[in-house]
């Protein structure tokens, strides 16, 4: 590593640590420390926000690495489903409705959304620890992804990386809270497309990348609308592995909470228009960039066969020249720190909102909750890392794997129940808990089936877990279609919605209602 290396990333940590300091002032209060205060963020950084919280080092070292190898140039359709239905049309159908939704039933979080839209304060706990768990493993995939580049480029051990990642993310976070979180965003999503665009740049330009007109007629990596013919990363068959790969990576921000909270905090209409083009220009760059680099993998043949994690990390080492690794560093770290604050948040307010002054301690004052928050920010912190660890010191999960059991499970459980409880007025409370029951056991089920029935299973039950796993972009959209029919069809089943409660949902006055 370069002395230059080292300066452009103690720059980068301390700038992280000056917005600790300036933000301070901005989280006094739970509605602060969540919300970023009474009148939200305007439509730049809550863009920034989103895209940096979609993107982090799990599509740079997991994701473009692993599928665009497998794809080839297909594997971009993933980053361009993101960009249009995980970030466009996401933003149309859902960012109004939920500012909207939100500010009348005074909803911080998406428990306590699910408890005052559907009148249940069972549901708000249920919710909240299934939130809290499964976003665990996905903060993990980050901290692997991380550690993954830096152990591989400058020879630095994965458990150092990890630790300091998480000291800096906590500074952060637990001073600034989410107005921390979203000014820090704005300038990691800078420097995010400051490193794409360099690290195609290095790529293009670099003696082994050879296009010509027979490579693209004569090799299936190298199209556009025919799949790669390495198979050795493929589980149940190319084209459904890729669309169950879009599916899952496009429509499971739907329901995730650490980026549905990004509409919570949104300033105004205006804010809205601003922040749907913003997002989905940041999101295709970045996707489209991300999996097209992964699709070189082709030119590296001393890369391919190894683990799928360190492609990326040692196609850059390859590349970039000696000195201005840091600039592509700071890259994946600022993609890992914003995701990993979004996430830590959204785990963290669940449990103090929703669990601690929801059941717990009931008369617990504003002041109170804003430190226990503060302080699940940090546990929730540790325990990623320790999975992390964990993870890296026996092979548990690939990065890519981790991200899709969380992904898919959170979006399973709550696809239906929140996507149509914003649109639908006739989404009943059975049906919430049925989608969210069966999703989990249907999840479970799923591993344990496609586990058993891989063709690497040994017949052992620990084998047959980690096989499932493996399938797990499959078992999300999977769930994901399940809860909503299943959601769908419980509600014109039971009895309708409290007229009372509709009223507040759908129908009740605010101030400065975005129309």
């Amino acid at each position: 590593m370069e002395w230059i290396d080292y300066v452009i990333m103690a720059l980068f940590a301390l700038s992280m640590v000056g917005i600790a300091i300036y933000t301070r002032s901005r989280s006094q209060s739970v509605n602060d420390f969540l919300l970023a205060g009474k009148k939200g963020l305007n439509g730049w950084m809550t863009a920034f926000a989103y895209g940096t919280t979609y993107f982090s080092a799990v599509i740079f070292v997991g994701y473009a690495g692993k599928f665009g190898s497998s794809f080839g140039l297909a594997s971009v359709w993933i980053g361009i489903g993101n960009a249009i239905i995980g970030t466009l049309i996401a933003w149309l159908v859902l960012a109004k409705r939920t500012k909207n939704m939100t500010r009348r039933l005074s909803a911080k979080t998406m428990p306590e959304f699910f408890e005052k839209r559907y009148g249940s304060s069972k549901l708000k706990i249920v919710s909240a620890i299934v939130i809290f768990i499964f976003l665990i493993p996905y903060s993990a995939s980050v901290y692997s992804g991380i550690s993954s580049l830096f152990e591989i480029v400058y020879g630095i051990p994965g458990w150092v990386v990890m630790l300091v990642l998480a000291v800096i993310t906590a500074v952060y976070l637990f001073f600034g809270g989410y107005f921390a979180t979203a000014l820090s965003d704005f300038i990691q999503g800078i420097i995010m497309i400051i490193g794409v665009v360099l690290m195609i740049i290095f790529f293009m330009n670099s003696d082994r990348i050879n296009w010509n007109i027979s490579e693209l007629v004569n090799n299936n990596n190298l199209t556009w609308f025919t799949f790669g013919a390495d198979n050795n990363h493929i589980i149940y068959g190319n084209t459904t592995s890729l669309l169950a790969l879009i599916g899952l990576t496009s429509f499971g921000v739907w329901a995730l909470p650490q980026t549905i909270h990004k509409y919570y905090a949104i300033r105004d209409k205006k804010a809205i228009y601003q922040g749907i083009i913003v997002s989905t220009a940041f999101a295709l760059l970045i996707g489209f960039i991300a999996y097209f680099s992964g699709a070189l993998s082709y030119f590296f043949p001393d890369v391919i066969g190894t683990n799928p994690d360190r492609f990326i990390p040692l196609m850059l080492k390859a590349v970039i020249p000696v000195g201005l690794m840091g600039i592509i560093a700071v890259l994946i770290l600022s993609a890992s720190m914003s995701t990993l604050s979004s996430v830590s948040l959204a785990s963290a307010s669940v449990v103090a909102v929703d669990l601690y002054k929801g059941a717990i301690d009931k008369k617990a004052n504003d002041k109170k909750v804003n430190w226990v928050m503060r302080g699940l920010c940090l546990v929730f912190i540790i325990i990623s890392v320790v999975l992390a660890i964990l993870n890296e010191e026996f092979g548990l999960a690939a990065i890519a794997y981790m991200m899709g059991i969380s992904w898919g499970t959170l979006a399973g459980c709550f696809m239906g129940p929140y996507v149509l409880g914003v649109i639908w007025k006739k989404v009943t409370t059975p049906a919430v808990w049925t989608s969210i029951i069966s999703s989990l056991v249907l999840t479970v089920s799923l591993i344990l089936i496609l586990g058993y029935n891989h063709p690497d299973a040994t017949g052992e039950f620990g084998n047959a877990i980690k096989m499932g796993v493996s399938c797990s972009p499959l078992i999300g959209v999977c769930c994901m279609v399940f809860s909503v029919i299943v959601t769908v069809i419980v509600s014109l089943c039971t009895r309708k919605p409290n007229d009372e409660i509709l009223y507040e949902a759908f129908d009740k006055p605010i101030e400065g209602e975005i129309k």
